[in-house]
């Protein structure tokens, strides 16, 4: 009762049961690949969690502490207070290692989710207009993410973060001009300098986090404004969202999510071990520990490192070092690359049209080519960042496992783009439903350049049909103001053109669904307009309507004459 008249306050002064009807109106789509966005969102909320009850006991200060807590290998050193505060959490504080580990795990997670929920986006093309804004967000938030995990990770001061933190300012010193000066501003000194940790506490807790839940405001808003994405389907068109509403269905599926989210994180956490830095010790700039890799989300960039031959060059008289290429030039190339790629696609393609249907990755070869070659090469990278764990693993020293790696950076990256192009092309072009149904007749076809001699782009050819009609599609293309379509079977050769013209793309899709039922349609370019007619056919149209307008006027004159005699005639009798 007391509830109930406080919602009817609220309502009565905020008018907010209009929105609340249409928020929970909204449909989502079934699909388990929309979940991965959540997954994100939720680890990201077992991050904040987590991190506020760290933030009560780390201390983040360079100043000199002496430990005394549990753990009796350290018991009486001297430490800084960061480092000292990170072993008390986990030995002393009660919960202190599970929150810990947890909020680790959540940071992993957080980052492999939003990657694969790029790389869903990026092969099934949701990120062409009208959503590319939210395609740069998206990317946007990857970078916080990645940034906001290595200062978390270099807040203990042990000595593999601090290892890490000296090769990221070793990186960033190797930018000619203004590398040195990016330390100084960032560290408030030179590297390791008394405001390293507090800078980086602050960076960690307050300003990325903020920005990220800025973002992630945003995110959330363009898509209740742009509305869902979906696969197609039966019934599914690029006005409509085929799904289940948001309350009460996908209500509960999202709440039971984040609880299985939750729950695998802290099981992780009280499970499985991660970052003891009390075995590492604290930092040290005259030490190094080995093996040591960091965490997957930044192996990468090590990797890249350690397989970059010792090349130096002078540019004007400044040196710029090895480091310069692996880290800055790559990093930068990745992540420009991947904001200009929307672009890139519509520039390459012409396709300027809306699109709320997704794509299937067989549907645009060049597309599936150009992401699978990325995600080898970066994955040859991981591995290369623990080159010393497999030479030791294998046996075999540690430089002939770095020119192997060296090789395999260079030629499986190519080979793999390549693989995933041609059964892109052939799962296109041929009727087999899956890479397990494509024959040698298949492969060879797709070896050959598409019909006409040009390209083989994304646009090139209509969309396959949907997986349960193979073979068949509906075709629907815009021609003048009216819509038509068409019924098309390809492994029969038929196809049956409607005799009925429509006012709308609607129209034309229900009609046809109509006739065939559970066929999926698809919007194809129209006829092309007919070229212009050059000057002398234009002349010749023009003289030749003057033409016949003058005989017409001519004979009009003459039957007129005609019929003035044949009524004078019997008068004059």
């Amino acid at each position: 009762m007391i509830l109930d008249r406080l919602a009817r306050a609220f309502d009565d002064r905020l008018r907010l049961s209009p929105l609340t009807r249409r928020a929970l109106a909204k449909v989502f789509p079934d699909h388990w690949s929309f979940m991965l966005g959540e997954i994100a969102l939720y680890s990201f909320v077992a991050l904040i969690l987590t991190g506020v009850y760290l933030t009560l006991f780390f201390d983040p200060s360079s100043a000199d502490r002496v430990y005394h807590g549990s753990y009796a290998p350290l018991d009486g050193a001297t430490t800084s207070a960061a480092y000292a505060s990170s072993v008390r959490l986990s030995w002393d504080v009660r919960a202190g290692l599970l929150i810990r580990q947890t909020h680790h795990w959540a940071a992993l997670v957080f980052v492999a989710a939003i990657l694969v929920h790029l790389v869903r986006i990026f092969f099934t093309g949701a990120f062409r207009r009208p959503r590319e804004l939210n395609w740069l967000v998206g990317v946007t938030m990857l970078t916080l993410a990645l940034a906001n995990g290595f200062t978390g990770y270099s807040m203990p001061d042990d000595l593999v973060s601090g290892l890490g933190l000296r090769i990221i300012v070793s990186v960033v010193e190797s930018i000619p001009l203004v590398g040195s000066w990016l330390v100084f501003l960032g560290l408030g000194g030179e590297f390791p300098s008394d405001e390293m940790i507090p800078r980086l506490f602050v960076t960690h807790v307050l300003l990325v986090p903020a920005v990220l839940v800025a973002l992630v405001s945003v995110h959330l808003a363009m898509i209740v404004r742009q509305k869902h994405t979906q696969f197609r389907g039966p019934g599914r068109t690029e006005r409509n969202v085929v799904g289940s509403l948001l309350y009460p269905s996908y209500t509960l599926r999202s709440l039971a999510l984040f609880a299985w989210v939750l729950a695998v994180l802290f099981a992780l956490g009280g499970l499985v071990q991660i970052n003891p830095v009390w075995q590492y010790g604290p930092f040290a700039p005259a030490q190094s520990t080995a093996p040591a890799q960091p965490d997957w989300y930044v192996a990468w960039g090590d990797g890249a490192l350690r397989l970059f031959p010792p090349w130096e060059i002078h540019i004007f008289g400044h040196l710029v070092p090895a480091p310069f290429f692996p880290g800055v030039v790559l990093g930068g190339v990745t992540f420009g690359a991947l904001y200009a790629w929307p672009f890139l696609e519509r520039w390459c393609t012409g396709d300027r049209r809306q699109h709320h249907l997704l794509d299937r990755p067989r549907d645009h070869p060049v597309r599936m080519g150009v992401g699978v070659l990325a995600l080898t090469f970066f994955g040859v990278l991981v591995v290369a960042a623990g080159d010393d764990i497999l030479a030791r693993l294998l046996r075999v020293p540690v430089y002939d496992v770095l020119n192997v790696l060296r090789v395999l950076v260079l030629v499986l990256p190519v080979l793999a783009g390549m693989l995933a192009f041609l059964l892109a092309r052939a799962l296109r072009r041929g009727d087999a439903a899956g890479l397990g149904e494509l024959t040698r007749a298949d492969l060879r076809a797709a070896r050959r350049p598409a019909g006409g001699g040009g390209a083989d782009a994304a646009t090139d050819e209509p969309e396959l049909p949907a997986p349960d009609r193979p073979g068949e599609r509906i075709e629907v293309w815009p021609d003048g103001d009216v819509w038509r379509w068409r019924y098309r079977d390809e492994p029969a050769g038929v196809a049956l053109l409607s005799n009925r013209a429509v006012l709308t793309e609607q129209e034309a899709a229900d009609s046809a669904r109509l006739a065939y039922p559970g066929v999926d349609h698809v919007t194809v370019p129209g006829p092309p307009p007919p070229s212009p007619p050059g000057r002398v056919r234009t002349a010749l149209r023009r003289w030749g309507n003057a033409a016949l307008g003058v005989s017409l006027l001519a004979a009009a004159l003459r039957q007129r004459r005609a019929q003035r005699r044949g009524e004078d005639g019997p008068e004059r009798r």
